[in-house]
């Protein structure tokens, strides 16, 4: 039995995630990572005062009474580094879903992994759609080179580019040569109208009320374009690939950072 804490289970990415955990046979939820709450406990839905999991607020606390095998975090960017930091101290395997961490964080994450011998998954994206969509857009750039991204999500969502975009990118970045695209002597009238700048590349982030997250890629060439398109409608999307990161953190090569790395191997 794989046993699961989760931080952030009371967001709707936390929720999703226990619902898909509790699921599956061979793994449970055995307690939250809450700054508040303590004391109380959490059915899956409201926080209550009895029939469900712990919360904690100290992980000392939360390991000694529960030994779990897994942290599981889709906090928030602001937090996130101090929560896995701490629960690698604490000998624990390491799920995120969180994006927003800096290369700096997620070098600090990949050494102190190293240092206590427990494993890290990084994953900007569950959605197994997502990472077919990631992998493709980076077959296609060997081709077609000249690329723009446009990722959509909530209003409530607070960093940007998206995890999603800025993976995607840098899986591009490793097939195609670095060259700027647009006419020669491009001037934005308004600052930021062409969007975020990655080795030539545009990425565009739109923030709506109705949206949940979906990206597109845009690839131009000479009299055609090829648009690469993943769209989430619903949560559930994510379960597969919450599924799929919680077995195999415990036996993968200690750091990996996007689901396409595990997902491909299969």
């Amino acid at each position: 039995m794989i046993k699961v804490v989760i931080a952030g289970i009371r967001g709707r990415m936390g929720k999703t995630a226990f619902e898909a955990i509790q699921a599956t046979e061979g793994m449970e939820v055995v307690a939250a990572y809450d700054y508040k709450h303590e004391g109380k406990q959490f059915d899956g839905a409201d926080v209550v005062e009895t029939g469900g999991i712990p919360f904690y607020s100290s992980m000392d606390q939360l390991v000694q009474e529960t030994t779990p095998d897994v942290f599981f975090d889709v906090t928030r960017p602001n937090v996130v580094f101090e929560n896995v930091m701490e629960a690698l101290k604490h000998q624990l395997h390491i799920v995120v879903g969180t994006s927003g961490l800096t290369e700096a964080s997620l070098d600090q994450i990949r050494a102190q992994a190293e240092q206590y011998n427990k494993n890290v998954i990084i994953a900007p994206n569950f959605s197994i759609g997502a990472v077919l969509m990631m992998k493709f857009s980076q077959m296609a750039a060997k081709f077609m080179p000249d690329i723009e991204i446009i990722e959509m999500h909530h209003n409530q969502k607070v960093d940007a580019p998206s995890g999603t975009a800025t993976k995607t990118a840098q899986l591009i970045q490793e097939v195609r040569e670095p060259h700027t695209q647009g006419a020669l002597g491009e001037v934005e009238d308004l600052k930021g109208a062409r969007g975020a700048d990655i080795e030539g590349m545009k990425i565009h982030s739109v923030r709506l009320h109705g949206l949940l997250a979906h990206q597109q890629v845009l690839f131009g060439s000479a009299g055609e374009l090829l648009t690469i398109r993943h769209d989430s409608f619903d949560r559930e999307s994510f379960k597969q690939g919450i599924v799929l990161s919680v077995e195999r953190v415990l036996e993968v090569d200690q750091f990996v950072y996007g689901l396409e790395q595990i997902l491909l191997q299969d």
